[in-house]
C-alpha cells in the first residue's frame, strides 16, 4: 500500500510559516506551547479568560494556457479559563479551473471544494502535563472519497517531551464517526483515535510543527498528517508554508486513497 509511505513522507517534509503572539515583544516568539494547547496548531500562552485568534489566507491565480483560481483559508480561535481550554477551527479550500469547450465558449469547472469545522475542550485538572478532552469535527468534501465525514472523540492526553525549544504531545481515546461515501452510501461506526503533535522552535524567527491523527474503525482508517514551518514578519503577521496529507484506507472505485495539499499563506494573529 502506498499510503503509509506518503504519510511518512509528510512527517519528514519541512516547509515555511509563522505563529503570532499577543502582548509579546516584537522579537519574541510564543512559548513552544502548553500542554493544554490543541493538537492542530501550536499557540502561545493565554491568560485566564483570554482569547487568541489567528486568521490565514492564501490564493493562487493562473492565466495563459492554464487559467484557474485556488483559495485556502483558516480561522482558529482559542479561549482559556481556569479549568478548561477551548479551541474552534474553521477552514476551507476551493479550486476552480477555466477552459474553452469545443465551441470556443469559456467554461468553469470546480476541481476542489472542502469545508471543515471542529471544536475541542480540554480539562486541565488531571495534573501537570496531563488532560482530558472531547473533540467534535465535521468535513464536507465535494470531490473526496467521503463527501461528508463527522466524528466525535473523548480521551486522555499527556506531554511526552518538554524541552525549552521542543515539545511532543500525545492523545488517545475512543470515538464514533458517521460519513457518506462518494457513491452515496452511508457509513458509521466506533473508532479508536490517536494523535500527536511535535513542536520545535527552530530559531527566534522560525517555528516548526508536525501533527498526525489517526481514526481507526472497523471498515476504514482515516489519517491526517500536517507539516508547517513558520517565519515571522512582525509581531502580528507571519508567513506560513505547509503540507498536508489525508488518507482513507477504504475508498470507492475511481477514488484515490490519499489527497495532498501544499500551501503558502499569510497569517494575522490577534
Amino acid at each position: 500500500m502506498k499510503s503509509p509511505h506518503i504519510l511518512a513522507k509528510a512527517l519528514m517534509l519541512v516547509l515555511g510559516a509563522a505563529c503570532g503572539v499577543t502582548q509579546a515583544a516584537p522579537d519574541d516568539l510564543p512559548a513552544v506551547g502548553n500542554v493544554h494547547a490543541p493538537l492542530t496548531v501550536a499557540l502561545p500562552e493565554i491568560p485566564e479568560g483570554g482569547w487568541f485568534t489567528s486568521a490565514e489566507l492564501g490564493a493562487i491565480a493562473t492565466s495563459g494556457n492554464t487559467t484557474g483560481t485556488s483559495v485556502t483559508g483558516k480561522i482558529d480561535a482559542r479561549h482559556e479559563t481556569a479549568n478548561w481550554s477551548h479551541e474552534f477551527v474553521v477552514s476551507a479550500f476551493f479550486k476552480e479551473d477555466k477552459y474553452k469547450d469545443d465551441e470556443g465558449e469559456l467554461q468553469r469547472s470546480k476541481s476542489a471544494e472542502r469545508f471543515a469545522a471542529s471544536a475541542k475542550a480540554s480539562l486541565k485538572l488531571l495534573g501537570e502535563g496531563k488532560r482530558a478532552f472531547i473533540l467534535g469535527s465535521h468535513v464536507n468534501d465535494r470531490f473526496g472519497a467521503y463527501t461528508r465525514y463527522s466524528s466525535i472523540a473523548i480521551g486522555h492526553g499527556s506531554r511526552w517531551l518538554d524541552a525549552n525549544d521542543r515539545t511532543l504531545d500525545v492523545e488517545i481515546g475512543p470515538g464514533y464517526f458517521a460519513g457518506e461515501r462518494a457513491t452515496g452510501e452511508d457509513e458509521n461506526g466506533v473508532t479508536v483515535r490517536g494523535a500527536a503533535q511535535f513542536r520545535w522552535r527552530v530559531s527566534p524567527s522560525a517555528f516548526f510543527a508536525q501533527t498526525v491523527s489517526v481514526e481507526k474503525g472497523t471498515s476504514n482508517t482515516h489519517s491526517v498528517a500536517e507539516t508547517s514551518l513558520s517565519t515571522k514578519i512582525n509581531s502580528t503577521m507571519q508567513m506560513k508554508a505547509g503540507f498536508s496529507a489525508r488518507n482513507d484506507t477504504s475508498v470507492p472505485a475511481g477514488k484515490k486513497n490519499t489527497d495532498t495539499q501544499t500551501s503558502l499563506t499569510m497569517v494575522y494573529s490577534f
